[in-house]
């Protein structure tokens, strides 16, 4: 988000807000020391919030005439895609791996798991080691296990928080950022469930844990950086993140949680956000 405009800590500002969303300009407004701070999500809506500001400043109508019409081009469908290509290309190919899943089985599980698997003569499973599979090029499977869902409602979760906070990193802080955090992260989360001796894991939830702890910190020790997250939504992902570390997540039906692929991309995340945050708060 871009800072606008301090607004003075008594301003009635309800008129200026209708008028904005009735001329669909996404905004926000948070209390801080100084006031009542206006905030623009895109930045080419900027000159028409201003116009709309100063008409508010000298008590002119602000309301439109008559409502936008609705557009429906193709732009309008993929601006948001282009805004940030990062997080729809990684949604895109989760669908994929997701829909080869299901025509081709477990043999998309063995090619994208942590390690090389297979079956022997007698039937059983044959499991590699990561070792065997980097000396053998196959460096992918360090980060593939994420691509992994194994239901409609393991992907429907994660691939909404993936794009809630990863929109959000790459409006503010670019393409390049966000494909920072999935990497770090991907590989990060997936090493850690690696090392408890899991090698059949997989899920974005990681990196979707990872994106949470570098947004909330971001928004916490940098807050003119115009990241934002609900704290009930930082307790409730918390929470989850817990309950199904216990016994009675298993009880309710949810079993074989990678547990700790969650805290090594939560933990991925809140080093990343302690670094890049620091750096904005000094040059901010």
């Amino acid at each position: 988000m871009y800072r606008v405009i301090v607004l003075p800590p008594d301003a009635d500002a309800r008129e200026l807000r209708r008028a904005l969303w009735a001329h669909r300009i996404a905004h926000r407004v948070t209390e801080e020391a100084d006031g009542q701070v206006l905030w623009l999500v895109d930045p080419s809506q900027q000159e028409a919030m201003l116009r709309l500001l100063h008409r508010w400043q000298r008590g002119d109508s602000l309301m439109p005439d008559k409502p936008p019409p609705a557009r429906h081009g193709i732009n309008d469908l993929l601006g948001p895609l282009r805004q940030a290509p990062v997080s729809a290309a990684t949604l895109i190919v989760c669908l994929v791996v997701f829909a080869t899943m299901a025509v081709l089985g477990d043999l998309v599980i063995a090619m994208l798991a942590i390690v090389p698997l297979g079956v022997t003569p007698t039937g059983s499973l044959a499991v590699g080691t990561l070792t065997e599979a980097m000396s053998s090029g196959q460096v992918w499977r360090l980060l593939s296990p994420a691509f992994l869902h194994f239901g409609w409602m393991h992907l429907i979760f994660n691939m909404m928080w993936l794009w809630y906070f990863g929109r959000q990193v790459e409006r503010l802080q670019g393409s390049l950022r966000m494909l920072t955090i999935l990497l770090v992260a991907g590989i990060g989360a997936n090493l850690a469930q690696y090392a408890t001796g899991t090698v059949l894991f997989g899920g974005m939830s990681g990196v979707d844990f990872a994106l949470l702890g570098y947004v909330w910190l971001m928004s916490r020790r940098a807050p003119r950086s115009g990241f934002f997250v609900p704290q009930m939504l930082v307790v409730f992902m918390l929470g989850w993140m817990v309950f199904t570390m216990t016994d009675m997540a298993a009880w309710v039906g949810f079993g074989n949680v990678a547990n700790e692929a969650h805290l090594g991309g939560l933990v991925v995340g809140l080093l990343l956000g302690w670094y890049h945050s620091g750096r904005a708060r000094q040059h901010s």
